[in-house]
């Protein structure tokens, strides 16, 4: 009954997700819960129209990218910076370092994702290269894992035989994930971590050939200071026709009610004042944007974790959480022929009017 009216709760919303119940609410009336929820999303809403009305007009309009390029229709508004990294957004992960491998802690949403983002990148690669060892389906690849934490996602991917590097820019968990390694001696042969950010590395590999069949970014670009500068290391490192792997969360209303609301205020599935709604991105702007680095975008899909069973599975709607896959293009984009295509209409327009007129 709860799970009916939670579900009809969503779909007032705008979702087609399935219905969630908080697993720490046992013995509560359900219609309570309900009513919590909406009144919870009520105020928090308020506040944050309250809260964007109070910020500085320069604030809320469009900035230029680091990258001297402006996306032609692009909706989000984030803020311009000189490297992907937010020292606010290290802060918060520090304090959660040891944490990571508490399988029913804060980041057991996290270990369960691997039922979905395990096989989403195994088969996406399996399409592209193939697999020539049995029992090591990703043998022979080089996969690079962005902000792997304490090696949730990065292991998984090693114990498939691919060679991974998982970064990150807090060396505290860098050390969680090479110590929960060591205890493989197997894994730690296919497994290496670096305590950096995605730039440095890009850095390193100018002027060099490009190293990397995939690079996997699983809930992270929510928490960057700059998307754009990630878009382009991500570009440098890939080989031609390497796979970009993302998972993150989409900005819409429902998933500031269910993302940030619902998930740390009332269900506590994360740490309060993990995410911040205004860095959420919308899979048509990620797709504008890995559309303008060079990137071509094979797939998204819908993903949507259900608080009461502790599961993810895949849905139509990319409302809340999404996956998706690009491929890097052979030709990097060239703004400037780009441009010229694009103007070349009007300047034919423009001696067609002569034309017609007797001045040409």
């Amino acid at each position: 009954m709860y799970s009916k009216k939670f579900g009809r709760l969503a779909y007032g919303l705008g979702t087609e997700t399935r219905a969630l119940c908080p697993t720490n609410l046992k013995g509560s009336n359900p219609s309570d819960i309900v009513m919590r929820v909406l009144s919870s999303w009520a105020v928090c809403k308020h506040q944050r129209h309250q809260f964007l009305q109070r910020q500085p007009h320069d604030k809320r309009v469009n900035q230029p990218t680091t990258l001297s390029k402006i996306r032609p229709h692009a909706s989000s508004i984030r803020q311009v910076s000189h490297t992907t990294l937010d020292p606010a957004e290290v802060k918060k992960f520090q304090s959660l370092a040891d944490k990571w491998w508490d399988q029913q802690g804060e980041f057991a949403a996290l270990h369960s994702m691997n039922d979905l983002r395990v096989p989403f990148i195994r088969d996406n690669l399996l399409s592209i290269h193939g697999s020539q060892r049995p029992g090591s389906p990703l043998a022979g690849l080089r996969i690079m894992d962005v902000g792997c934490g304490g090696g949730l996602l990065s292991e998984p991917l090693g114990r498939l035989g691919a060679d991974v590097v998982g970064i990150d820019p807090v060396e505290v968990s860098v050390r969680t994930a090479e110590l929960h390694t060591s205890y493989d001696p197997e894994l730690q042969k296919r497994v290496q971590y670096r305590a950096c950010t995605l730039e440095e590395v890009a850095q390193e590999e100018e002027g060099e050939t490009e190293d990397f069949h995939a690079v996997v970014a699983s809930e992270v670009v929510e928490h960057l200071a700059d998307l754009d500068i990630f878009a382009s290391c991500c570009y440098q490192v890939l080989k031609p026709g390497g796979s970009l792997f993302i998972t993150t969360i989409s900005k819409t209303n429902l998933s500031y009610a269910l993302g940030i609301v619902a998930a740390e205020q009332l269900l506590r599935i994360v740490p309060s004042g993990t995410h911040d709604w205004e860095k959420f991105i919308t899979p048509v702007d990620l797709e504008r944007l890995l559309e303008s680095t060079g990137f071509q975008v094979e797939s998204i899909r819908g993903m949507l974790f259900n608080p009461l069973s502790g599961s993810w599975s895949w849905t139509q709607s990319t409302a809340i959480n999404y996956a998706l896959h690009a491929v890097k293009r052979s030709e990097e984009p060239q703004p400037d022929r780009a441009r010229a295509e694009s103007e070349e209409p009007d300047h034919n327009e423009a001696l067609s009017r002569a034309a017609a007129a007797g001045q040409t």
